[in-house]
């Protein structure tokens, strides 16, 4: 019989346990419902002023708002966005590290041979936000145009002009390098750390004709630094409706335009990412955000993970093609 109640103790107190573990959540899921405590950072792997940078910037506020935490961008160009990109890589996976994402990091697995992370296995992708277009510049003082006038030069002079890029693989150098092959032309690359940079060196005479996004290049172009000559994108843009697509101005189906998103380092807790999926949402559902980014010449284009997931994955593809056609060797 004493045995007997023993046993009976022992399950009952095992009972009780049982219940009181029910009742205590565990050490992270207390820390998913504490977050964010803190402060974020948004890594964004361009110079400040790009068109990324001033996308991610708009949204982070809102968000901020919405997490009732500050969302702090901090800008780490370099390699061609790599840089930032490993940086994010190698954080953390606590819900406060976030990376501006997007078309570089993706092309990046083919232009570079190690490039020091892997864009699909090391992230994961909450969303897109934006789609921007490139344009073709040149200084106003050159005497070209209209991109006849700058294709008709570069065939009188092959290899002689020269062209900024905001790196090896962003989206300028890839663009230029798609437009010189459509057109049988040949330009110097002269690569920068970013459009900030490469814009300035066109407006500053430096180098002959770039191509940037228009957000980077809006502020050059109304200052009357900078001449459009095209863009590059099936149909005109919004804020440059007077500029025509190459296909207008006789250059057809050359298309390049860049988008960008937000990712979090591999590892981090479903729960953060679903609330930063669902704060991104609501950030990017608000009227004065869209008005803001498309007042930059950007594009709202948002999506689901999958949907942000398999367009970095298709991406990376048309690099590949694309480097066969511009006969671009990895660097």
């Amino acid at each position: 019989m004493k045995n007997f109640n023993r046993e009976r103790r022992i399950a009952l107190l095992g009972t009780l346990a049982g219940a009181a573990g029910l009742a205590i959540p565990s050490p992270g899921f207390a820390q998913d419902a504490e977050w964010p405590s803190h402060a974020i950072k948004w890594i964004v792997p361009y110079l400040a002023g790009t068109a990324p940078d001033l996308s991610a910037r708009i949204v982070a506020q809102e968000m901020g708002t919405i997490l009732k935490q500050p969302v702090v961008i901090e800008n780490k160009p370099g390699a061609g966005s790599n840089l930032g990109v490993q940086q994010a890589a190698r954080a953390p996976a606590d819900g406060y590290t976030w990376l501006y994402s997007g078309t570089p990091m993706a092309t990046n697995m083919r232009i570079y041979r190690n490039p020091g992370f892997d864009a699909i296995n090391d992230f994961i992708h909450i969303g897109r936000i934006t789609q921007s277009d490139t344009v073709v510049l040149v200084n106003p003082e050159s005497g070209i145009t209209s991109l006849k006038e700058l294709v008709d030069r570069l065939h009188k002079t092959p290899g002689a002009l020269f062209y900024a890029s905001g790196g090896v693989g962003s989206p300028s150098h890839l663009g230029t390098e798609l437009l010189l092959a459509a057109t049988g032309t040949k330009a110097t690359q002269v690569p920068f750390k970013g459009a900030s940079e490469s814009t300035n060196a066109v407006a500053g005479k430096q180098v002959d004709f770039t191509l940037a996004l228009v957000g980077a290049a809006l502020p050059f172009i109304q200052g009357n630094k900078l001449r459009p000559l095209a863009v590059l994108s099936p149909q005109r843009n919004a804020v440059l409706p007077e500029i025509p697509t190459l296909a207008d101005a006789g250059v057809p189906g050359v298309v390049n335009v860049s988008f960008g998103g937000l990712s979090v380092p591999r590892g981090t807790p479903p729960q953060l990412t679903e609330k930063i999926r669902v704060a991104l949402a609501a950030a990017m559902a608000q009227p004065d955000v869209r008005k803001k980014i498309e007042a930059t010449g950007a594009t709202i284009v948002t999506s689901t993970p999958a949907e942000y997931t398999a367009g970095l994955r298709s991406e990376i593809a048309s690099t590949e093609r694309l480097m066969k056609i511009t006969r671009i060797e990895p660097q």
